[in-house]
């Protein structure tokens, strides 16, 4: 005999999970396989909403069971069930877009991974993929509703954005790129430049002849000697997510701050020195203020520090902040500056009025 069945109806367009699944096979490589080209032009084309009707031959052994090598609820769809009167049963409602290749592509792209498991380089090939998933990944309500899903804008902000996509992406990166800022693993992840005195070390907020910091989940400090002490970070902007193009297409602001207080009994002097470099070390932009010297016998308040660099020279890959200080009493003990809750963060915010671009940042996987 033989079993008609129907394929290719609208009930069997690819689901959100199977285009999801596709993605990385556009982004094998340097180029775009054939695989990802053919499943590309699979969804892509026009289909025909009644479906198409094929018929296959299917032998029966003893007792009627099956010997087409299909088991039974494999294989294609079979002929729908029936409503009362014989009618066929209506399908459930759903929206224009759904189970279009525009539709679940869309919502597909809204579920992708975050920017930190490396989506910056799978989207920049998957435009390359078709002029479907090109269109809806340059489309800009596509992530300005992302924004608004992770929390980034709100339904009733009106803020001007050069470029969403972009956008969302410096939101998802945005962190502190300095490790350890507020002393909780020691002297971890800093490098000591000057160690004179008693050296460095770390005390426990208020500390002696100290105040409280602003914000209580700040703990403890480092804490300077009677000579020079500086420590440093070096951030490798490329190792943190933050690619070339949109270093130096968009040049994102970056602001620096830190925070420092003296003892209430004892003077100090305070530096501070932050430098953006190139590939090669060279500095191209430099924030580096004159020493702020505190008088004996003052308040102990904590005092903020901040700068932000706007429309820095193209070509910036590293950060090397650098502080720290000595006492001016040059009394033997820790009773020179005291800093903590340092950061280096790159603002979603751009100071340069740029037409939207269709670049996107390359990620790292992390």
């Amino acid at each position: 005999g033989y079993e008609v069945r129907r394929v290719g109806s609208a009930a069997e367009a690819p689901t959100t999970s199977g285009l999801i699944d596709s993605l990385p096979l556009a982004a094998e490589g340097a180029g775009v396989g054939r695989e990802a080209w053919g499943v590309a032009r699979r969804w892509a084309r026009p289909r025909d909403p009644r479906g198409a009707v094929r018929a296959r031959r299917v032998t029966r052994g003893r007792g009627g069971a099956r010997a087409d090598g299909a088991a039974e609820g494999e294989g294609s769809r079979q002929t729908r069930s029936s409503g009362p009167a014989g009618r066929p049963a209506p399908r459930p409602d759903r929206s224009p877009a759904q189970g279009t290749g525009v539709g679940q592509a869309r919502a597909s792209v809204c579920t992708l991974p975050h920017p930190s498991h490396g989506p910056g380089q799978l989207l920049l090939r998957c435009r390359l993929v078709c002029s479907l998933w090109r269109d809806l990944i340059d489309l800009v309500t596509l992530w300005k509703r992302k924004c608004l899903r992770e929390g980034f804008i709100t339904e009733d902000g009106d803020q001007p954005v050069a470029d969403w996509k972009i956008f969302y992406f410096l939101h998802s990166l945005h962190r502190n790129l300095l490790r350890n800022p507020c002393a909780e693993e020691d002297m971890a992840s800093w490098q000591i430049d000057s160690n004179g005195g008693d050296r460095w070390k770390v005390e426990s907020l208020p500390g002696d002849h100290g105040t409280d910091f602003p914000d209580s989940r700040v703990k403890k400090y480092f804490v300077t000697s009677f000579g020079m002490c500086l420590k440093s970070q070096l951030v490798d902007l490329k190792a943190e997510g933050y690619g070339e193009e949109l270093l130096d297409t968009f040049r994102p602001d970056i602001v620096v701050k830190d925070w420092f207080a003296a003892r209430a009994d004892c003077g100090c002097t305070y530096h501070i020195r932050v430098q953006l470099a190139s590939a090669d070390y060279i500095v191209l932009a430099s924030f580096e203020p004159p020493p702020v010297t505190i008088d004996q016998w003052n308040n102990a308040k904590w005092t903020e520090v901040s700068y932000t660099f706007s429309d820095y020279p193209p070509g910036v890959r590293h950060i090397l902040f650098q502080h720290g200080g000595k006492d001016t009493q040059f009394w033997a003990g820790w009773y020179g500056p005291r800093v903590t809750n340092s950061s280096i963060v790159i603002s979603p915010k751009m100071t340069r009025n740029l037409a939207p671009c269709t670049a996107l940042p390359e990620t790292t996987e992390g």
